[in-house]
């Protein structure tokens, strides 16, 4: 059960069981919310899978939204949605899944650190280039892409003190592009962060943290991955629980496409451990493995396979 509360009264889905279930005070019934979004997440391009786990902040946002509408229920709002195209990009909006912290699924920031970064760092150099350059995906408030920073810095840059890295983050969400240039955030954000680099990266400001002006340097851009993308080349993208989670296997291999030629031969494409890619995406191969017994693709890194 979903309890979603609202403004004024509002139904999900019109009546379950006979009974109909009101927002103000009430609970929502957990399938009506289901039926909706089954109905239309597929025409906004995203799939119903990924939106299981994290359906109550969707049917949260729109019940909200009902309430500002005065709209009495899904059904309502459904044939709202019919007679206002402008108002897909309200329910596309409503559907953002905003799940950040730093070092995020450790696995994979602790392959970027030990093998990914220092071989990119390494074959750039032998190249002479003077940029290493990144790209984070859906960046939400800033975590993913600081902790790049952090990463390279406290971890790689030693080793290579040529080599710069240049970091773009990107994010439809102008709110939490804010959120992330404020670079201010809970205790329970950086809790996953090895606490040596807390310490080192950020001030404590009574109940939350500050990350000090050196580990700042991220250039963030407001885009939607599926409109706009940053010119690259890019060294390693990461795009991580978007794209191959929320989007329908069509948006995801078109994405894919624009990600592989932003990328630099051999670029590294992280996505989330648990994700795949769609089918038929060309051009990729699992980065090699660390440890023999690693299974391929299991922290989420791809290689652009190299121009034969």
């Amino acid at each position: 059960m979903c309890g979603i509360v609202g403004r004024r009264n509002a139904r999900i889905g019109g009546s379950h069981g006979g009974h109909h279930t009101t927002i103000t005070g009430a609970r929502v019934r957990d399938p009506e919310c289901v039926a909706f979004l089954q109905w239309a997440l597929p025409r906004l391009g995203m799939r119903w899978a990924g939106f299981r786990k994290v359906r109550r902040q969707v049917c949260r946002r729109v019940a909200r939204r009902l309430a500002a509408l005065g709209l009495t229920d899904a059904a309502a709002y459904r044939e709202h949605l019919e007679g206002h195209p402008d108002e897909w990009v309200e329910l596309d909006a409503m559907c953002r899944i905003t799940i950040s912290r730093f070092y995020r699924d450790r696995g994979t920031f602790d392959r970027l650190r030990d093998d990914v970064l220092p071989q990119l760092a390494a074959e750039a150099q032998a190249r002479e280039e003077s940029e290493l350059c990144a790209w984070s995906v859906g960046c939400a408030s800033g975590e993913e892409a600081y902790t790049l920073r952090i990463l390279w810095r406290l971890a790689v840059a030693e080793r290579f003190p040529e080599l710069s890295f240049r970091i773009v983050a990107t994010d439809m969400d102008e709110m939490m592009l804010e959120r992330a240039r404020a670079a201010d955030f809970s205790t329970s954000s950086l809790r996953e962060l090895p606490a040596a680099w807390r310490e080192t990266a950020f001030e404590p400001a009574g109940s939350t943290w500050i990350l000090k002006e050196a580990f700042r340097e991220v250039d963030f851009r407001r885009q939607d991955v599926r409109r706009q993308i940053p010119d690259g080349p890019f060294h390693v993208i990461t795009c991580r629980n978007l794209v191959f989670t929320y989007y329908d296997e069509d948006t995801q291999r078109q994405i894919v496409e624009r990600l592989a030629a932003r990328l630099t031969p051999g670029g590294a494409l992280v996505i989330g451990c648990h994700e795949k890619l769609p089918e038929g995406a060309r051009g990729f191969e699992s980065w090699p493995a660390h440890v023999s017994a690693e299974s391929p693709g299991s922290s989420g890194v791809w290689r652009v396979a190299e121009p034969q």
